[in-house]
This record gives C-alpha cells, sequence and structure tokens, in this order.
C-alpha cells in the first residue's frame, strides 16, 4: 500500500509538471501556448549537389518535430517558422600516406537555419545559425559508393542539433 501511494504521488507530480508545462519527457522547452509550426523546404545552395539531400533533409526535420513534440504542422502563421539552405557539402582529405595520397576522407556538410518563433520573439534566432556535421570514410571507397550512407549519418546529426537548439533550449 505504502508503495502504491508513492507511485501515485509521483505520477500526479509528473503529471502536473508536464502539463502545466514545466517539463516535457521529449526534451523540449516549449511555452504551453506554442501550439505550431512551419518547416520550409531546405534549399541546396551548395556548390557540389547532392540531388537528393535538401529533400531528405526538409523530411527528416519534419519528422523529428512530428516525433517528438505536439506541435502541428502548417504552412502559414505558424507561431515556430525554421527555413534554411545547405550551404556548401564537401570532401576533404584527412590522413595522407607516404605518398602523398589521401588515406581517409571527410564529406562534410554545412547549413544555415533560421528559427523564428512568432510569440516568443527573443527565443529564436531569425538571422540564422550554421550547423555542420561530418563523417570520414576510406579512401579507398568512392564517394558514390558512400555518400547515401553517409548522408543518412550526418543528417541525422544536424536534425539532433537543429532540434536541440531551437525547441530543447539546448544551444
Amino acid at each position: 500500500m505504502k508503495h502504491a501511494l508513492k507511485a501515485l504521488f509521483v505520477s500526479i507530480c509528473s503529471a502536473i509538471a508536464v502539463g502545466c508545462g514545466i517539463y516535457s519527457f521529449s526534451g523540449t522547452s516549449l511555452q504551453p501556448d506554442i501550439k505550431t509550426i512551419y518547416v520550409a523546404d531546405i534549399e541546396n545552395r551548395a556548390m557540389q549537389i547532392n540531388p537528393t539531400l535538401a529533400s531528405q533533409m526538409t523530411q527528416a526535420l519534419q519528422d523529428k518535430y512530428r516525433r517528438l513534440t505536439k506541435l502541428e504542422a502548417v504552412s502559414e502563421d505558424a507561431d515556430l517558422e525554421v527555413t534554411g539552405h545547405i550551404m556548401s557539402y564537401e570532401v576533404t582529405p584527412t590522413a595522407v600516406t607516404a605518398d602523398e595520397v589521401a588515406s581517409r576522407n571527410r564529406l562534410t556538410i554545412t547549413v544555415k537555419i533560421f528559427y523564428k518563433n512568432n510569440k516568443y520573439p527573443d527565443e529564436g534566432f531569425p538571422e540564422g545559425r550554421s550547423f555542420a556535421a561530418y563523417q570520414d570514410y576510406d579512401s579507398n571507397n568512392s564517394l558514390d559508393a558512400v555518400q547515401d550512407v553517409l548522408c543518412q549519418q550526418i543528417i541525422e546529426t544536424l536534425v539532433e542539433d537543429i532540434f536541440n537548439a531551437t525547441v530543447a533550449e539546448w544551444r
């Protein structure tokens, strides 16, 4: 009986904390009156273009907000707006052999994200913020052979960083 009362007390306290907007188990820190979000299509402005990268990035961002928040996705008059573009998609050598040949390469993707909170303007970064992530790969592999896997891993990292900087306030 004593354990049941403790469990009931913890459950009630948790429900009150979540219901009042004090804490969210998804890790978000949104005000309770924030109800909608608009995630625009990410543009690809990189010099080297991966034709599917922008749409994959857009879809991953939209999915992240849909899965981890209660925000309704809208196309206009949103409480929160997330827009952005891919700035660069670059391959650089990271390790060189004695023969001055690259033995490892790094694919780096950099995006610039603009986040606007229309209800609480001080909480956004409408001037934009850059996010970059990379994955290394063996230079014996061509980029074409590994880029799908590398891009998926990089997108996951970027989306997590963007999500945390926007609605989780882990800046």
